[in-house]
């Protein structure tokens, strides 16, 4: 039912103050009392009935949720990789779980102006030799189409501005710089090829196609799963079997030139003669899904690692991966049944946690009193590590002060990795008990140990992050007046010389680092107006997300402290935002453009320069090998990989009005990552558009399945026009979406 009065269900779902109307009220009463329903089922994450007003835990007959949900048996399917949301399900909800699969992955691959540009990189390298003068127009011709494409400046190889008569000079250059500019685009050619992309929806209770079977195996097989042999990588095993002195995991390495001759096997799965460890990994992954897939010999007898893990996966992955819809369906049944539902752990299964299969259980998250885990630690300090490093790089000097996004749903996913990464750059070390693992303490590390100097962090954490980890809170809030109690130099340690400059005037606020919501309240109050238009400038969108984010925690206690909030943002070196899987990305949900965007649009409102700090998006997917990157890189990288993908949107076409809604909130995403951050560039609005409108049958689509979908996207476009988000320049735009918007409306 509809959660109030207003047109904009999103903006008012996860308001405390408003109180459930009477038309909601009687949904539920009307099912308990005159239907008399035996059980409630909710599908989907997530509904609203869980955020209703009232106590976080513990609800009382005065707590909203416990009102509407009353004592009906409660069943929730939700997906295995969500814990945070599907907790306060449990926990607001009295909720039974039956988690369900992540959607099925595959390899993004290429297309476009990237497929021609790698054959022209192709036809480059044969020419070279052969050829010098064809290999000098290539070049030319290579120059110019990822100059216009922007591809060049989105694998950092051009500033943005930068003038395009240099570049066509490239036929002038000597070999070794053309090398090495071609090597550096090859490589970024490579990532997109390789990103892994949502191949569809999940269906609860059915199996997926026998080719989508396949490549969400692969996905699986990807990373190591544990230390035992039929554990590894595939892609490793083979490369192991075949002695090739190559990490194929490890996408840093997709730009380093290949040199070495393939065997004949491994040979006869690549297009081309590989030129990069890029192409090799291509070629790997064909061979892994032939293998997979049986659609290839087994290996060769001597091969024994690839043989381990392929028995592993016949025995234990595949398996497990295949009971998941039986499962599922099995789990709902039992529950209606007034059975018991198994318990399991939830996670990302991409993310080699196999130990969440089967699904169809009622999931568990973690022990909130052992975050961060050890094994949490050792990712943040190493991606602390990078963070700095890439900013040294970068700026020349050192960070002093950085925001900090964090999750619920993250750190119970990922035992802690935001806050033991945000402890890292502090110096600050977690202590953990002896047979529990729990963190009962800290250490402050010294300067010398670190090897430069401190970091003052301010985080903001969500809702449901304050609601779970009091304990955690209570523990940063320890770590940070031990950190500003050393006796340390302002240039070893900021943190502690901005907390002294600022004591006097400000009492104890200037220990205030952990900021979020106000109690009972969850978001950042930017889905509101940007869902409904209602704002004119930056300065807009930076009050909103102050005014929700400025209550100060210490544990469970809060105050309003806006003042040192402002401060904290005003001074701002850079914001951080970490991502630990693939299985979802940041044009998937308004959560990333409110917590990262409101965060930039808040600094550069505040800022006395009047420019927002940089902002890194950091890739955590693949845990042993963490990275750091630019948010305008991970814009540009989403949306050629998935957003503008044909393979992508053909998936989604699969799936009626659903695929069609997809399709139309990736651009609402994109739309409010550019306005609260200014990172998104002119070609990717233009991407989306001749991808969702200019495409005859993608149009087609959305207005015979879903014309309010086909609206919207029209509309958001004609509103990124409007704000000059978007100054496309293309004559025929403004005419084709004022016809849709009409088209759309009539026929709705």
């Amino acid at each position: 039912p509809s959660r109030g009065y207003e047109r904009d269900a999103d903006a008012i779902a996860h308001d405390p103050n408003l109180p459930p109307p009477h038309a909601y009220l009687a949904q539920y009463l009307w099912s308990q009392r005159v239907w008399q329903s035996c059980a409630l089922i909710h599908v989907g994450k997530h509904g609203t009935a869980e955020w209703l007003p009232g106590k976080a835990v513990a609800l009382s007959r005065a707590c909203a949720c416990e009102a509407v949900l009353a004592e009906v048996p409660h069943l929730y399917p939700f997906i295995v990789s969500d814990p945070g949301e599907g907790t306060q399900a449990k926990r607001r909800g009295a909720a039974v779980v039956i988690d369900h699969l992540s959607p099925p992955l595959a390899r993004a691959e290429l297309y476009g102006d990237s497929a021609t540009l790698e054959r022209l990189l192709d036809e480059y390298t044969e020419a070279r030799v052969l050829h010098p003068k064809r290999a000098n127009l290539l070049a030319r011709e290579i120059a110019e189409l990822s100059r216009r494409s922007g591809l060049l400046a989105e694998c950092t190889l051009e500033a943005e501005g930068e003038k395009a008569q240099d570049w066509t000079k490239m036929d002038e250059w000597d070999d070794p710089t053309r090398d090495a500019l071609l090597a550096r685009l090859d490589g970024h050619l490579c990532e997109l090829k390789e990103i892994q992309i949502r191949s569809g929806l999940h269906r609860f209770g059915e199996r997926q196609s026998a080719a989508k079977r396949a490549e969400s195996l692969c996905a699986l097989l990807r990373l190591p799963r544990g230390e035992k042999g039929g554990e590894d990588s595939l892609l490793r095993a083979i490369c192991k079997d075949y002695n090739l002195a190559f990490d194929p995991v490890d996408s840093a390495l997709y730009g380093i030139a290949w040199k070495e001759t393939l065997p004949q096997t491994l040979a006869a799965y690549a297009t081309k003669k590989p030129r990069c460890g890029g192409d090799v990994v291509a070629l790997l992954e064909s061979y892994a899904l032939a293998l997979v897939s049986e659609e290839t010999l087994p290996p060769e007898e001597g091969h024994t690692a690839t043989h381990a893990v392929l028995e592993n996966l016949r025995t234990v992955v595949a398996p497990l991966y295949d009971a998941c819809a039986e499962r599922e369906t099995l789990g709902l049944l039992r529950g209606l049944a007034g059975r018991r539902v198994a318990p399991g752990p939830s996670g990302a299964p991409s993310r080699a946690r196999l130990d969440v299969l089967p699904t169809g259980r009622n999931f568990y998250s973690i022990d909130v009193r052992a975050v961060p885990s050890q094994s949490a630690w050792q990712l943040g300090w190493r991606s602390a590590a990078l963070l700095v490093e890439r900013y040294c790089e970068e700026h020349g000097r050192y960070p002093l002060r950085i925001a900090l996004s964090a999750w619920g749903t993250a750190c119970m996913r990922t035992g802690g990795e935001d806050l033991a990464q945000m402890l890292a750059l502090m110096g600050v070390r977690p202590l953990w008990q002896e047979g529990s693992g729990r963190v009962d303490s800290f250490e402050i590390l010294p300067i010398d140990t670190l090897g430069r100097p401190r970091v003052d962090v301010t985080l903001r954490i969500s809702g449901f992050f304050r609601d779970a980890f009091p304990r955690l809170l209570l523990l940063i809030e320890r770590a940070v007046r031990a950190v500003a109690a050393l006796d340390e130099n302002a240039e070893e340690n900021p943190l502690a010389a901005l907390v002294k400059s600022e004591q006097a005037t400000w009492g104890d606020s200037a220990f205030h680092r952990i900021f979020g919501s106000k109690p009972g309240s969850y978001g950042t109050g930017l889905n509101v107006p940007i869902d409904s238009g209602q704002w004119q400038n930056e300065a807009d969108l930076a009050q909103t997300y102050l005014h929700h984010s400025a209550y100060a925690y210490t544990g469970e206690d809060a105050t309003q402290e806006r003042a040192a909030l402002e401060r904290r943002l005003a001074t701002l070196d850079a914001i951080v935002h970490n991502q630990d899987n693939r299985e979802h990305d940041l044009l998937d949900s308004d959560d990333y453009y409110q917590f990262e965007g409101g965060l930039a649009v808040a600094a550069k409102t505040l800022s006395k320069s009047g420019k927002a700090p940089v902002v890194y998006h950091n890739d955590h997917s693949r845990p042993f090998s963490p990275r750091i990157v630019r948010l305008e890189q991970e814009l540009a990288l989403v949306v050629r990989a998935r957003a503008a993908n044909p393979k992508w949107i053909e998936a989604m076409r699969q799936h009626g009005y659903k695929g069609a809604s997809e399709i139309a909130a990736t651009l609402d995403y994109l739309f409010a990552f550019a306005a609260t951050t200014g990172l998104v560039k002119q070609r990717h609005f233009d991407a989306l558009f001749d991808a969702y409108l200019k495409d005859s049958e993608t149009r087609d689509f959305l207005a015979r399945v879903n014309p309010d979908a086909l609206r919207e996207t029209a509309a958001r476009f004609q509103e990124a026009r409007k704000r000059n988000l978007w100054k496309t320049r293309r004559n025929d735009v403004p005419q084709l979406l004022e016809e849709l918007i009409a088209e759309a409306s009539i026929s709705t």
